[in-house]
């Protein structure tokens, strides 16, 4: 196979973008730094396309690994044939190779290979042959003997080895994995019909397989892991034995009966249970890859929220018997303050001495905005907070923000070398308040898996989600820059080319030697070598620098032709540190991209990103975004909740069949796909992102149960629709399960209820 053509066709590149792309990566070039500094040999492929073609192109290495593996071990048992070695180089999966391998991979001890052990494989070629002159009772007997006492055993001997044969073919089990793909149904019953669940709607159930959505798969994987359910595959026997038939009795004799029950003794006893499990595998496969796809692009979106700056934020982390934590930080990050306040039902709650150590920390440091944690007693503290702020002069806003993985860091060993002298709770105050002022230099701290913005992550293989979420992150990173003499080292260690040893060596020479005033002092930190240099550089900040250039995006490598732009269109370095050389953009178009490219020896796509940075130096992507939803009104509780309501919210989650939106009540809502707005759409994430502001109207309210129903079709009226339990049943795909297969919790993640 020729790799780099395959990926050619299969993403629709030009054969140099693919063969320059795959280059970069076997010269160990990250794939930040790909994307951002090697736009003329890539076509400018972004990050996402750049990631999807290295996975595909390890795929196909393997693929093409294994092929030769294969080929070697068939070849060494001196049964290659030029068929089989064409079947071979022909085939596109890992699944297909393996089925070519079977026959002739060793086995473990088989009813099939005692038979040949005892000399009956003869037997079975005559009966497989079924030549009509052949009857198996007159020729049974030249194979009796010790082993074999009589013709009964003979000829199940000699079946066993024809059904293993059958077995090891790689068309039938091909082609029968086909038709279980196409007419297959995957089933569940109840482990105990009798035992109560948030399963209860799988207790009788069954869906085609081309059909099954993936959030239902992962609902019956983790129903079974659990014991409540009873999952299988169902295909019609009598087609799938009738294919195998087809194709291996050719007579109408008493061989070609003796085939007949050994095709379907193949079939029940070893085809079918293989290919379930494979199917079931690969179901599960492709619905983990989903779910870790959708939990990707939501925390790309939480990573890249817009930072709150300049403000003086006061973090409450919420509490009841131990009190709500408090911390204050100033516009960097810094601690100025911590405490603890009891403005919740608790054996020490005192509210007019908790509003008073509020109101004084908000004068002290004039707060701007309080952010407040939304797990255990964050409604009572939300409505603590509403109050205090009508009754004091400054203008505060305040916004409940997910404290997922809070706990997680704060009882960290990074937390604890962050912050030695604090006890767990008030660094979990701390980081609530820096994920308000800047989400991604305070995400970075904890495992992606822990942000909670996805669904059955904890299903997930664990190594593919880990890879992937760690490779959005170090995208996110890299794409904002990092300020080198501020960062931590869990932020300078998704900069491309810097790991985690590095990361730290960096803060090191930082604390022994000041801030950094150029960039090329990195080379004088220990284990940063010129390799890492060049990939780390153009990601790294250094504001009040040296060299104005360093506080942009442009790598060292452009600065001489950063310089020659700047000169060539009436501008200075100075003019960068004076908020940047307005108008460059504009005479640039004047004289001619193209013109400017030829003369500075530099592409088009890196010229236009020159551009850029020149003009709007240190400037951060995420500013560009709408600013997060702050609140400063009265709180609402789901008891106040009407159909009809319209209400603004933020998106907190997107999951296969909706997404669920903050409206300001302690309970998030559901906006099920099919009211994500009027368009058909096939995934949520087609029509909202995590962090993104919507419009919505009240459909259904369920308090006892703490559901709320919303809608994005704001044109269809206002009036009251129906609610689940008045709607007709259905087995419609998008249906959730009676119950919810899934449950929310308050850190925006969703989880099976446990029994």
């Amino acid at each position: 196979m020729d790799i780099n053509k395959t990926l050619a066709q299969e993403f629709g590149l030009r054969q140099e973008q693919v063969d320059n792309t795959v280059a970069l990566i076997d010269d160990d070039k990250t794939i930040p730094f790909i994307a951002r500094y090697r736009k003329e040999l890539t076509g400018s492929l972004d990050d996402q396309i750049l990631r999807e073609l290295y996975d595909r192109l390890m795929y196909l290495r393997n693929l093409e690994k294994r092929k030769a593996e294969i080929t070697s071990a068939i070849t060494d048992q001196e049964k290659m044939t030029p068929e089989i070695e064409a079947a071979i180089s022909a085939a596109k999966t890992l699944v297909e190779v393996e089925d070519i391998y079977r026959p002739f991979k060793p086995k473990r001890r088989t009813r099939a290979g005692i038979a040949r052990e005892n000399g009956l494989e003869p037997l079975a070629e005559l009966i497989i042959a079924q030549d009509g002159s052949t009857v198996p009772e007159n020729e049974v007997q030249h194979f009796i003997g010790e082993k074999v006492p009589d013709a009964q055993t003979a000829i199940q001997g000699a079946m066993d080895i024809i059904a293993e044969d059958i077995s090891d073919n790689a068309e039938i089990r091909k082609r029968l994995r086909e038709l279980a793909v196409k007419n297959g149904k995957l089933t569940s019953k109840a482990s105990d019909e009798t035992a109560e669940s948030v399963y209860t709607n799988y207790y009788e159930y069954s869906e085609p397989i081309e059909k099954i959505a993936h959030h239902r798969i992962l609902a019956l994987d983790r129903g079974e892991k659990e014991g409540f359910l009873k999952v299988s595959l169902e295909l019609d026997e009598a087609s799938a034995c009738g294919l195998i038939t087809k194709r291996f009795v050719t007579a109408d004799n008493a061989c070609g009966e003796l085939v007949k029950a050994a095709a379907e003794d193949s079939y029940k006893r070893l085809i079918f249970p293989s290919i379930e499990r494979e199917i079931r595998s690969d179901l599960s496969a492709n619905a983990a890859e989903q779910a870790i796809k959708v939990f990707a692009a939501n925390l790309r979106q939480i990573l890249m929220q817009s930072p709150l700056k300049n403000s003086i934020i006061l973090g409450l982390d919420p509490g009841y018997r131990t009190g709500c934590k408090v911390a204050v930080i100033d516009a960097t990050g810094k601690v100025l303050d911590t405490g603890i306040v009891y403005c919740t039902p608790g054996p020490k709650t005192n509210m007019e001495a908790s509003k008073r150590t509020i109101k004084s920390l908000i004068a002290k440091h004039n707060v701007t905005t309080i952010s407040i944690g939304n797990g255990t007693a964050s409604r009572e503290t939300e409505a603590f907070v509403a109050d205090l702020i009508k009754e004091i002069p400054q203008k505060v806003s305040y916004m409940v923000v997910s404290e997922a993985g809070a706990s997680v860091y704060s009882a960290s060993k990074l937390a604890a070398e962050e912050f030695p002298d604090y006890d767990v709770s008030l660094r979990s105050a701390v980081s609530i308040a820096r994920r308000l002022q800047d989400p991604l230099a305070e995400l970075v701290k904890i495992e992606p898996k822990a942000i909670g913005v996805g669904q059955y992550q904890h299903d997930m293989p664990q190594n593919r989600m880990n890879d992937t979420l760690s490779g959005v992150v170090e995208d996110c990173v890299n794409s904002v820059g990092v300020d080198l003499n501020t960062a931590s080292h869990s932020l300078l260690s998704y900069v491309s080319g810097i790991n985690s040893s590095v990361a730290k060596n960096i803060v090191a020479y930082r604390e022994e030697n000041g801030r950094f005033t150029d960039r090329k002092q990195l080379l004088k930190v220990a284990k940063l070598g010129k390799k890492a240099y060049e990939q780390c550089a153009g990601f790294l900040r250094v504001r009040d620098g040296v060299n104005p250039l360093d506080n942009t995006a442009v790598h060292p490598e452009s600065y001489e032709a950063a310089s020659s732009l700047l000169s060539e269109c009436g501008f200075t370095l100075a003019d960068i540190s004076n908020g940047g050389a307005k108008g460059i953009a504009e005479k640039t178009e004047e004289i001619g991209l193209e013109k400017i490219s030829g003369s500075l020896d530099i592409g088009v796509p890196t010229l236009s990103d020159i551009i850029g940075e020149l003009s709007k130096p240190g400037r951060d992507l995420r500013d560009e975004l709408p600013p997060p939803l702050l609140r400063s009104g009265d709180v609402m509780e789901i008891k106040d909740l009407k159909p009809g309501m319209e209400l603004v919210g933020t998106v907190r989650n997107v999951i296969d069949f909706g997404a669920f939106v903050d409206i300001g009540v302690h309970e998030d809502g559901l906006v099920h796909i099919s009211q994500l707005g009027n368009r058909f759409i096939k995934h949520p994430l087609e029509a909202v992102q995590v962090g993104e502001i919507v419009k919505v109207r009240v459909l259904d309210v369920d308090v006892k149960k703490g559901r709320i129903s919303l809608t994005m079709r704001l044109d269809e009226g206002s009036e009251k629709k129906p609610s689940q339990k008045d709607r007709p049943r259905k087995k419609s795909a998008d249906r959730r399960p009676k119950g919810a297969d899934i449950t929310k919790i308050r850190n925006s993640s969703f989880r099976i209820k446990q029994k």
